[in-house]
Protein backbone atom coordinates (compact mmCIF):
# COMPACT_ATOMS: atom_id res chain seq x y z
CA UNK A 1 0.00 0.00 0.00
CA UNK A 2 2.54 2.21 0.95
CA UNK A 3 4.30 1.63 -2.29
CA UNK A 4 1.35 2.45 -4.35
CA UNK A 5 1.20 5.41 -2.24
CA UNK A 6 4.31 6.84 -3.40
CA UNK A 7 4.43 5.82 -6.91
CA UNK A 8 0.49 8.10 -7.09
CA UNK A 9 2.71 10.52 -5.38
CA UNK A 10 5.50 10.84 -7.86
CA UNK A 11 3.02 10.67 -10.69
CA UNK A 12 1.32 13.71 -9.83
CA UNK A 13 4.36 15.38 -8.91
CA UNK A 14 5.04 14.27 -12.91
CA UNK A 15 2.32 15.53 -14.41
CA UNK A 16 2.34 18.73 -12.42
CA UNK A 17 5.84 19.13 -13.76
CA UNK A 18 4.26 18.85 -17.58
CA UNK A 19 1.65 20.86 -16.82
CA UNK A 20 3.41 24.04 -15.89
CA UNK A 21 6.40 23.53 -18.43
CA UNK A 22 3.23 23.33 -21.11
CA UNK A 23 1.83 27.05 -19.57
CA UNK A 24 5.24 28.19 -19.80
CA UNK A 25 5.78 27.08 -23.07
CA UNK A 26 2.69 28.81 -24.01
CA UNK A 27 3.88 31.86 -22.68
CA UNK A 28 6.65 31.92 -24.32
CA UNK A 29 5.21 31.33 -27.90
CA UNK A 30 2.71 34.31 -27.17
CA UNK A 31 5.29 36.53 -26.31
CA UNK A 32 7.21 36.11 -29.16
CA UNK A 33 4.37 36.21 -31.25
CA UNK A 34 2.94 39.37 -29.34
CA UNK A 35 7.30 40.79 -30.51
CA UNK A 36 6.94 39.70 -34.34
CA UNK A 37 3.39 41.54 -34.59
CA UNK A 38 4.37 44.65 -32.62
CA UNK A 39 7.44 44.90 -34.78
CA UNK A 40 5.82 44.62 -38.13
CA UNK A 41 3.32 46.94 -37.39
CA UNK A 42 5.55 49.30 -35.40
CA UNK A 43 5.26 52.52 -37.96
CA UNK A 44 8.54 53.81 -39.56
CA UNK A 45 9.58 57.67 -39.55
CA UNK A 46 8.54 59.82 -42.69
CA UNK A 47 11.11 60.55 -44.50
CA UNK A 48 11.81 64.47 -46.20
CA UNK A 49 13.87 65.30 -49.17
CA UNK A 50 14.36 68.81 -50.85
CA UNK A 51 14.26 67.64 -54.54
CA UNK A 52 14.72 70.98 -56.16
CA UNK A 53 15.91 74.24 -54.44
CA UNK A 54 17.10 77.33 -56.59
CA UNK A 55 17.91 81.27 -55.85
CA UNK A 56 15.91 83.60 -58.18
CA UNK A 57 18.55 85.86 -60.61
CA UNK A 58 17.25 88.87 -59.30
CA UNK A 59 18.62 88.40 -55.87
CA UNK A 60 21.68 87.11 -57.20
CA UNK A 61 22.67 90.46 -59.10
CA UNK A 62 25.43 93.40 -57.56
CA UNK A 63 23.77 95.14 -55.16
CA UNK A 64 20.44 93.32 -54.41
CA UNK A 65 19.02 94.19 -50.47
CA UNK A 66 16.59 90.93 -50.65
CA UNK A 67 16.61 87.78 -52.21
CA UNK A 68 14.44 84.70 -51.59
CA UNK A 69 14.89 80.80 -52.05
CA UNK A 70 12.09 78.75 -54.08
CA UNK A 71 12.12 74.64 -52.97
CA UNK A 72 10.29 71.45 -53.56
CA UNK A 73 10.30 69.37 -50.19
CA UNK A 74 8.84 65.84 -50.31
CA UNK A 75 7.56 64.30 -47.85
CA UNK A 76 7.31 60.21 -47.62
CA UNK A 77 4.91 58.20 -45.49
CA UNK A 78 5.89 54.61 -46.61
CA UNK A 79 3.97 52.92 -43.78
CA UNK A 80 1.34 50.84 -45.58
CA UNK A 81 -0.82 50.24 -41.89
CA UNK A 82 -0.34 53.74 -40.86
CA UNK A 83 -1.04 56.87 -41.74
CA UNK A 84 0.28 60.57 -40.17
CA UNK A 85 -0.99 63.22 -38.85
CA UNK A 86 1.53 66.39 -39.14
CA UNK A 87 1.46 69.36 -36.68
CA UNK A 88 2.72 72.70 -37.91
CA UNK A 89 5.92 72.11 -39.17
CA UNK A 90 8.82 74.93 -38.97
CA UNK A 91 11.45 74.50 -42.14
CA UNK A 92 14.46 76.93 -41.85
CA UNK A 93 17.59 77.44 -43.78
CA UNK A 94 20.74 78.89 -42.13
CA UNK A 95 23.82 80.59 -43.53
CA UNK A 96 26.44 79.91 -40.44
CA UNK A 97 24.68 80.64 -37.00
CA UNK A 98 22.59 83.34 -39.18
CA UNK A 99 18.69 82.22 -39.86
CA UNK A 100 18.50 83.62 -43.71
CA UNK A 101 14.66 81.96 -44.08
CA UNK A 102 11.95 80.45 -42.56
CA UNK A 103 9.11 78.81 -43.28
CA UNK A 104 5.86 77.32 -41.67
CA UNK A 105 4.32 74.47 -42.69
CA UNK A 106 -0.13 73.92 -41.36
CA UNK A 107 -0.79 70.85 -40.10
CA UNK A 108 -2.26 68.22 -42.21
CA UNK A 109 -2.63 64.34 -42.65
CA UNK A 110 -1.08 62.15 -45.03
CA UNK A 111 -2.45 58.64 -46.02
CA UNK A 112 -0.94 55.30 -45.78
CA UNK A 113 1.65 55.29 -48.67
CA UNK A 114 1.72 58.44 -49.66
CA UNK A 115 3.83 61.30 -51.00
CA UNK A 116 3.05 65.01 -50.15
CA UNK A 117 5.03 67.62 -52.15
CA UNK A 118 5.35 70.96 -50.89
CA UNK A 119 6.36 74.05 -53.28
CA UNK A 120 7.90 76.94 -51.02
CA UNK A 121 9.05 80.44 -51.95
CA UNK A 122 10.65 81.99 -48.87
CA UNK A 123 11.82 85.58 -48.53
CA UNK A 124 14.91 86.14 -47.08
CA UNK A 125 16.39 88.37 -44.23
CA UNK A 126 17.61 91.19 -46.00
CA UNK A 127 20.27 92.03 -42.79
CA UNK A 128 22.10 88.21 -43.73
CA UNK A 129 21.37 88.36 -47.47
CA UNK A 130 24.32 90.50 -48.33
CA UNK A 131 26.67 87.97 -47.31
CA UNK A 132 25.36 85.17 -48.39
CA UNK A 133 24.82 86.90 -52.12
CA UNK A 134 28.48 88.22 -51.72
CA UNK A 135 29.52 84.19 -50.85
CA UNK A 136 27.59 82.58 -53.81
CA UNK A 137 29.20 85.00 -56.18
CA UNK A 138 32.82 84.37 -54.89
CA UNK A 139 32.46 80.50 -54.42
CA UNK A 140 29.79 78.53 -53.24
CA UNK A 141 27.32 79.04 -49.85
CA UNK A 142 26.41 76.20 -48.20
CA UNK A 143 22.71 76.27 -46.07
CA UNK A 144 22.18 74.41 -43.08
CA UNK A 145 18.41 73.31 -43.26
CA UNK A 146 16.29 71.97 -40.39
CA UNK A 147 12.56 71.28 -39.75
CA UNK A 148 10.75 70.46 -36.62
CA UNK A 149 7.39 69.36 -36.12
CA UNK A 150 5.90 67.23 -34.12
CA UNK A 151 3.63 63.82 -35.83
CA UNK A 152 0.55 61.07 -34.69
CA UNK A 153 0.51 57.45 -36.46
CA UNK A 154 -3.14 56.07 -37.20
CA UNK A 155 -2.58 52.37 -37.17
CA UNK A 156 -6.00 50.54 -37.52
CA UNK A 157 -7.81 53.24 -36.15
CA UNK A 158 -5.61 53.47 -32.81
CA UNK A 159 -3.77 56.87 -32.63
CA UNK A 160 -0.12 57.13 -30.93
CA UNK A 161 1.55 59.74 -28.88
CA UNK A 162 2.92 62.36 -30.42
CA UNK A 163 6.27 62.21 -31.63
CA UNK A 164 8.81 64.62 -32.07
CA UNK A 165 10.77 65.17 -35.45
CA UNK A 166 14.07 67.03 -35.08
CA UNK A 167 16.04 66.88 -38.70
CA UNK A 168 19.03 69.06 -40.65
CA UNK A 169 20.70 69.04 -43.74
CA UNK A 170 23.28 70.51 -45.51
CA UNK A 171 22.89 72.08 -49.43
CA UNK A 172 25.90 73.61 -50.93
CA UNK A 173 24.63 76.22 -53.60
CA UNK A 174 26.95 76.97 -56.44
CA UNK A 175 27.25 80.57 -58.24
CA UNK A 176 24.19 80.12 -60.34
CA UNK A 177 22.21 79.93 -57.63
CA UNK A 178 21.10 76.24 -57.69
CA UNK A 179 22.92 73.31 -55.61
CA UNK A 180 26.73 72.57 -56.80
CA UNK A 181 26.71 69.46 -59.57
CA UNK A 182 30.05 67.78 -57.01
CA UNK A 183 27.04 67.27 -54.16
CA UNK A 184 24.72 65.87 -56.48
CA UNK A 185 26.68 63.08 -57.82
CA UNK A 186 26.83 62.05 -53.71
CA UNK A 187 22.98 62.42 -53.84
CA UNK A 188 21.44 58.92 -52.40
CA UNK A 189 19.18 56.78 -54.02
CA UNK A 190 20.80 57.71 -56.88
CA UNK A 191 18.46 61.04 -58.05
CA UNK A 192 18.78 64.62 -57.61
CA UNK A 193 18.07 64.83 -54.67
CA UNK A 194 19.20 65.72 -50.78
CA UNK A 195 18.06 64.30 -48.15
CA UNK A 196 17.59 65.55 -44.03
CA UNK A 197 18.81 63.20 -41.88
CA UNK A 198 16.75 62.63 -38.86
CA UNK A 199 19.40 63.77 -35.88
CA UNK A 200 17.17 63.27 -33.11
CA UNK A 201 12.76 61.24 -32.68
CA UNK A 202 11.99 61.92 -29.23
CA UNK A 203 8.74 60.67 -28.05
Amino acid sequence: MAICSSLFVKMCVSENKHFYLCVLEIFALLGLLALVLWLSLRPKSPSYTIVDITIPNSGLENGAQNGSIVYILEIENSNKDSSIFYDTSVLTFYYGQDKVAEKTIPPFHQGRGKTRSELGDMDANPQVWRAVRNSISNATVEFKVTLLTKIQYKTWGIKSKRHGQDLQGTIPIGKDGKPSVHEFLQCIMLQPIYCLETINHNS
